[in-house]
């Protein structure tokens, strides 16, 4: 019944994203607003299937505050990707460059609003992040970044990437911490389980503290569900 369940889900959500691309491609031709509105259907519709076809609920402890944040968050699988849409507000994303040079999907991250990063381009790339991320901040809009660079395996907590520490200081803003244990249900792969994925936002951590510090408590606060959840 899971494979079931993960080909049908396969089969829904990859042609359903084609269309919500394209729909929004055409709506981002319009103005923003129409465009926002398939962006945050197609979280909606993403949402939907985990929800009715694996069985996938989602509690949050606390709210992400709106007004310009850093957003620091677990990585763990693709559903929270996806999932962070509908818990910030019109967050600007900081993702591998890969998915923005992708044809027509990466044009319409582009579009709504993304800050691309080549893991591999060392000291260039971390020069045009931090342009890109000062370029975001005009903008009033809360950009998440996810520290540990690359989606992790439940129970691990690799050290954070140097991006983030840049990104810190070169925005100057407070950061909000999320936690999360999707990796449980929503592993990479077909297969998916059903139950709870639980996220936990952290307290505010505020701007200008040395890195050393910042990163100890971001780390922290990322993974303060490992281990905690059956």
């Amino acid at each position: 019944m899971q494979l079931v369940r993960a080909l049908l889900f396969a089969l829904i959500f990859y042609p359903g994203t084609l269309l919500f691309v394209l729909l929004g491609i055409v709506a981002g031709a319009i103005g923003t607003a129409p465009m926002l509105r398939v962006v945050y259907g197609w979280a909606h519709f993403h949402h939907w299937l985990a929800h009715d076809l694996f069985g996938i609920r989602t509690e949050i402890e606390g709210a992400i505050p709106p007004g310009p944040y850093l957003i620091a968050v677990k990585h763990q699988s693709m559903f929270e990707t996806i999932e962070m849409l509908l818990f910030a507000r019109v967050p600007i994303i900081v993702l591998k460059r890969e998915l923005a040079d992708l044809p027509l999907f990466g044009r319409l991250t582009r579009r709504y609003g993304v800050i691309p990063v080549d893991r591999e381009a060392g000291a260039k790339a971390l020069r045009q992040m931090l342009a890109e991320a000062k370029a975001a901040k005009a903008t009033g809009r809360p950009v998440i970044i996810y520290p540990e660079g690359t989606r992790v395996a439940p129970g691990t907590s690799p050290p954070l990437r140097a991006g983030f520490a840049g990104l810190y200081r070169a925005l100057g803003l407070p950061v909000v911490p999320v936690a999360l244990d999707s990796g449980r249900l929503f592993p990479r792969g077909l297969l998916k389980r059903s139950g709870t994925i639980h996220f936990k936002v952290g307290e505010v951590i505020p701007a200008g503290l040395k890195r050393e510090e910042v990163e100890a408590r971001v780390h922290a606060a990322i993974n303060a569900l490992e281990g905690s959840t059956p």
